[in-house]
Formats: structure tokens, C-alpha cells, sequence
């Protein structure tokens, strides 16, 4: 006599089957939405010279890499849903993996950018270029590589979609290639973060005592270790799933969900620097008919207490001697118009 199976065990094994497409539907369509409003907040913000900036471009282009990744994993994670039977194309598939694990490498990259506003191109000697900038580049095309290999490798080892899924946990579990990776960001991260922060702190030392500039300086601090902090986290939890959790399930959701917190920091950063300008040329008219303070071009220096040319203000490889004649207009100038430098400020 034949046993039957019970209704229970059956519902229960195909909610177990879609669990981990449902959570990836989830999570991508929140945090497109908010991308989505984000990247609507951004225009509203931008100016006609922001929106010239490469890190405008670059900023825009990792938002649509997000939106595909959202996409492409909505169609893969709602076929595998509605139709398990029938995955959608083994293209489509890889093309879902590629954009969750490629675009970190392009987020990064912009990140990276920062570093031109403290060494400009065309100030900075091609020496000096070469020895800040060699590390990050080969790190990030060895990430390329490793990448390249890895995808490479898992696709070619199965020749459907259906049976690359069923393969997953195999390919999943212990990858040196991944956990390589991901290595490989922390430490392109941290080069990059310190070497930033660093010469922002040297750099900027004599101007802490203008107010507003500082404080400016201090929000720019926080930004960057937020963009460094948070997705070392989630770095260091895919390493620890990847070598511990034969089931990739939480793994992959940690992977998609690093790829949001990293586009929403970088876009972050952009958005509170797009913001300053907004309302810097929507105030232009009036500062225009603005006098400078007579105390500024006085003899005597009430900011350190001493005579006229004591203080000197250091912002990139520029100078202004405070207290000098125009010194207050330069100074002005300085902190209110963003200059060549800028284009890739801030993120």
C-alpha cells in the first residue's frame, strides 16, 4: 500500500524551494526604490556644473548598474517562483551574477576619485601620480581577473541553467576565488580611505580655525569612514559565510545587499556635495552684493591676534595669507566656488 504525502510536507517544501528567490525579490526592490528616489533627489540637486563632473557620471552609471542588478534579479528569483520548471535563459542567468559581483569594482573605483581633488593631474607630478595611484590600480585589475576566472569557471562547468542552481552550493562553498575578492576590496578600500583622510588632515590643518570650512571638512571625515566602515562589514560576514555555510543562500543575500549600502554611501556623499552647491548658486546673487568685513583688510588680525599675513589658509596646493589686502575675497572665492579640483569632489 502506496503512503500518501502529506499536503503539509508539500506546501512546506515549496515554500522552503522559493524562500531564498523571495528574499532576493525583497531586498532588491526595496533598495531599488530607494536608489530610484535617490537618483530623482540627485537631479533635483545638481547643477549645470555638477552635472558636467565625472563623479556625477560615474555616480549615475552605478545607480542603472543597481537598477539592472534589482531587474535582473527580479526576473530570475520570479521565474524561479512562478515557474520552477522552466528557469529563464542561462544568458539572463549569468548576466544576474555578473552585475552582483562586477559593479563593486566601478563603486570603488569612485571612491578612488577623491583623491584627485588633494593631487590634482595637472599640478601633481607624473612621479607622485604614479606611486599613490600604482597599488589601487593593480589591486583592482587583479580583482578583474579573479573575477573574470571565477565566472568563467562556474558557468562553463554546467551547461544549463537548472543544473548551474543545483550546483550553486558546490560552487558556493570555500570559492578561493570569491573570498580573494572580497580580500582584495578590503584592501583597496582601506588604501584608498587612509591616503584620503590622511592628506585631508595635513592639507587642512591651518584652516580649523574658519568655522564653517571646518566643519565642512569634519562632515567630509565622516562621509568617508561610513563608505569604508559599512561595507567592510559586509565584506568580513562573506568571508565568514563563504568558508563556513555550505548554503549560499544568505551569502548571495549579503553580496546583493553590499552592492546597495555601497551605491547608496557613494550616492550619499554625492547628493550632500550637489546640495551645498544648490543652494551656494541660489545664493550667489546676494553674496555678489556683499562687502567684505573691513576687519579682514585691516591691520591688525583679530583671527590669530597678531599682525596682517599670520594666518595662512592651505586648501589643496593653494595658498591665502589672511589679513593681506583682497585676502578676504580670495578666501571667499576659496571656500564658495568650486574650483577644477572640485570635479571630483565629493564622494
Amino acid at each position: 500500500m502506496s503512503s500518501e504525502i502529506s499536503p503539509d510536507v508539500i506546501i512546506d517544501g515549496f515554500i522552503a524551494g522559493i524562500r531564498p528567490s523571495f528574499d532576493a525579490i525583497l531586498s532588491a526592490t526595496a533598495f531599488s526604490a530607494c536608489l530610484l528616489t535617490l537618483l530623482v533627489v540627485l537631479f533635483a540637486f545638481s547643477t549645470k556644473e555638477s552635472r558636467q563632473r565625472l563623479v556625477f557620471r560615474l555616480n549615475v552609471l552605478a545607480i542603472c548598474a543597481a537598477l539592472t542588478l534589482g531587474v535582473l534579479t527580479g526576473l530570475v528569483g520570479g521565474t524561479a517562483i512562478v515557474n520552477p520548471f522552466n528557469p529563464v535563459s542561462k544568458g539572463v542567468y549569468v548576466a544576474s551574477i555578473v552585475f552582483a559581483i562586477f559593479p563593486p569594482v566601478l563603486y570603488d573605483s569612485i571612491l578612488l576619485t577623491r583623491l584627485f581633488a588633494l593631487y590634482p593631474v595637472s599640478n601633481t607630478p607624473r612621479t607622485t601620480l604614479l606611486k599613490i595611484f600604482t597599488f589601487p590600480f593593480c589591486v583592482k585589475c587583479a580583482r578583474v581577473i579573479v573575477l573574470s576566472i571565477g565566472i568563467n569557471d562556474y558557468v562553463s562547468s554546467q551547461p544549463s541553467t537548472l543544473a548551474l542552481e543545483q550546483d550553486e552550493a558546490t560552487a558556493w562553498f570555500r570559492n578561493p576565488k570569491m573570498t580573494a575578492e572580497w580580500a582584495m576590496q578590503i584592501a583597496d578600500n582601506l588604501y584608498s580611505v587612509t591616503i584620503f583622510l590622511y592628506n585631508l588632515r595635513v592639507r587642512t590643518s591651518s584652516v580649523k580655525r574658519v568655522g564653517g570650512l571646518a566643519e565642512r571638512i569634519r562632515q567630509i571625515f565622516y562621509i568617508s569612514v561610513a563608505n569604508f566602515v559599512f561595507p567592510l562589514i559586509f565584506n568580513i560576514a562573506q568571508i565568514s559565510y563563504i568558508t563556513t555555510d555550505r548554503n549560499p543562500t544568505t551569502g548571495v543575500l549579503l553580496l546583493m545587499i553590499n552592492n546597495y549600502v555601497t551605491v547608496i554611501g557613494v550616492l550619499c556623499a554625492t547628493l550632500w556635495f550637489s546640495g551645498s552647491e544648490w543652494v551656494r548658486t541660489r545664493n550667489e546673487p546676494f553674496s555678489d552684493h556683499m562687502a567684505i568685513p573691513p576687519k579682514l583688510n585691516s591691520g591688525g588680525d583679530r583671527v590669530t591676534g597678531g599682525k596682517s599675513g599670520s594666518g595662512v589658509v592651505v586648501i589643496g596646493k593653494g595658498s591665502v595669507t589672511l589679513g593681506s589686502t583682497n585676502s578676504g575675497t580670495e578666501l571667499a572665492d576659496r571656500i564658495n566656488t568650486p574650483d577644477k579640483e572640485n570635479k571630483y569632489m565629493l564622494v
